[in-house]
């Protein structure tokens, strides 16, 4: 059962940066697909950011493409989500999830494990 615990959330000002962590336990990061995913009060739970296992190549939804960057680290069993430029548009409560094949997508209904989350607000 793979297992994942986000972290690094908080509140911050708008053009503020946070990076927030994806911690990983029973499978390696480099043999599955992380995705995250964000949700906000009222709304339905959206794609930001995903990144494959073994190639490690990583996509982005459009309205956060140039200010959010994903990354793993394969020795700490981490997937990383840098945020920048944050706007109070980005509030949501922030998700990572895990696929067990190589390519993960867009559709939350790919992935397998979800954690708990970890709340990004963003005040203006």
């Amino acid at each position: 059962q793979v297992q994942l615990v986000e972290s690094g959330g908080g509140l911050v000002q708008a053009g503020d940066s946070l990076r927030l962590s994806c911690a990983v336990s029973g499978r390696t990061v480099s043999s599955i697909s992380i995705g995250w995913f964000r949700q906000a009060p009222g709304k339905e739970r959206e794609f930001v950011a995903g990144i494959n296992g073994g190639t490690g190549n990583t996509y982005y939804a459009d309205s956060v493409k140039g200010r959010f960057s994903i990354s793993k680290d394969n020795a700490k069993n981490t997937v990383y989500l840098q945020v920048n430029s944050l706007e109070p548009e980005d509030t949501a409560v922030y998700h990572c999830a895990a696929r067990r094949t190589l390519f993960g997508g867009r559709s939350a209904g790919n992935y397998d494990n979800w954690g708990q989350g970890t709340q990004v607000t963003v005040s203006s």
